[in-house]
């Protein structure tokens, strides 16, 4: 028997049929760009793939919500083919069986009447089965559209979510530690580009934790491939330092990410993205808390988002290690060398201001 692969979405539906029908074509061809040789098809709520598919692939391909390997067969032909098809994978293995019937197109039955009358089929060739709607050992899926049929009993999960770029460019902040692949990763689950940035803090951080940060974009590439890391050594930071006052070393991180803010705009407008991106938790460490991220936002003209702003670490850690960055974000490194001893949990937006003007009066100076 022919094998094709049907691919479901589930948000997409939802949409106008404008937006569906583009959304539809935009999944289509993320597909054929990571499936070379594989023909879609569209049709409303379906895509059907023939060729050399691999499903791994599917697996992380955003915007489809499940897939199944499917053979098709004529709606004349259903009867024999279906209980050649149950045979085929060891129906008769299991005690107990179930038949779920979806249909489209104009028919003189409904779906239930359908699932019993094929349901008879297969008992007549096992009647040692029994039926079981809600926890069957082995259950088969037809899928009946006009007068072709398709047979399948395994329903993969996809990532979810919409279809690569449709939400538009953000650049993300990328550090190479749990938090951030994570927040990288639901911005691009809901459709938008993603152009991943790693400030190096060329005084603080060591050739390490630049490792770290291309190990855990090449996890992410395995969802878009076209992602690419941009780095930007900068020595902002030690610059500021020397020039703090005691009282003001505690100001280190706040200083420190607005910086990273306003590289990650500079980048925002050579590549056309609309916002940033950042692994940000609220709370989790000092540069956080709400009095913090207020002053870190005035640093910054275009949208943050933060993505983990409402969940704790341990939700993090089960995203990162579903999605498969955690192993690359927790190799052993050498830690951050610029964080005080106490950073400030609230950071006053004047004494950051001129601090940052010291150091802007300094750099024209050399």
């Amino acid at each position: 028997m022919e094998t094709v692969w049907l691919v479901r979405y589930a948000e997409i539906f939802l949409k106008s049929d404008p937006v569906r029908r583009h959304w539809e074509q935009v999944l289509a061809q993320v597909i054929r760009n990571r499936l070379p040789g594989v023909v879609v098809r569209v049709e409303r709520g379906r895509l059907w793939l023939s060729g050399p598919v691999d499903p791994e692939w599917l697996r992380k391909i955003f915007g489809i919500a499940s897939f199944s390997e499917v053979v098709p067969c004529r709606l004349e032909d259903l009867d024999r083919d279906l209980l050649a098809y149950a045979v085929e994978r060891g129906i008769g293995d299991a005690a107990s069986f179930a038949i779920r019937v979806k249909r489209s197109g104009k028919h003189d039955f409904r779906s239930p009447e359908k699932a019993a009358a094929l349901g008879g089929v297969i008992l007549e060739a096992f009647p040692a089965l029994r039926v079981d709607l809600g926890c069957p050992e082995f259950e088969l899926h037809v899928e009946i559209r006009d007068d072709r049929c398709y047979l399948y009993h395994e329903v993969t999960a996809g990532p979810g979510g919409l279809p690569e770029g449709v939400e538009g460019t953000l650049v993300a902040l990328l550090s190479g530690g749990i938090d951030s692949p994570v927040a990288a990763y639901l911005m691009m689950k809901r459709g938008c580009r993603i152009v991943p940035l790693y400030v190096g803090l060329e005084s603080y951080l060591g050739e390490d934790a630049l490792a770290r940060a291309r190990n855990v974009l090449e996890v992410l590439r395995e969802y878009d491939p076209d992602l690419e890391l941009r780095v930007r050594p900068d020595d902002y930071l030690a610059r500021a330092k020397g020039l703090m006052r005691q009282s003001e070393q505690r100001l280190a991180c706040v200083v420190c990410k607005r910086r990273m803010y306003r590289l990650a705009e500079e980048l925002a407008e050579e590549v056309g993205a609309l916002g940033i991106v950042t692994g940000e938790s609220l709370g989790q460490v000092a540069s956080q808390t709400l009095d913090n991220l207020m002053v870190l936002d005035e640093a910054a003209r275009l949208p943050v988002y933060r993505p983990l702003i409402g969940l704790d670490k341990d939700e993090i850690i089960r995203i990162a290690r579903r999605i498969g960055t955690f192993p690359a974000s927790t190799t052993p490194g050498t830690p951050c060398g610029a964080v005080p001893r106490i950073p400030t949990t609230k950071a006053g937006i004047d004494e950051v201001r001129a601090l940052e003007g010291r150091v802007d009066a300094s750099d024209r100076q050399r």
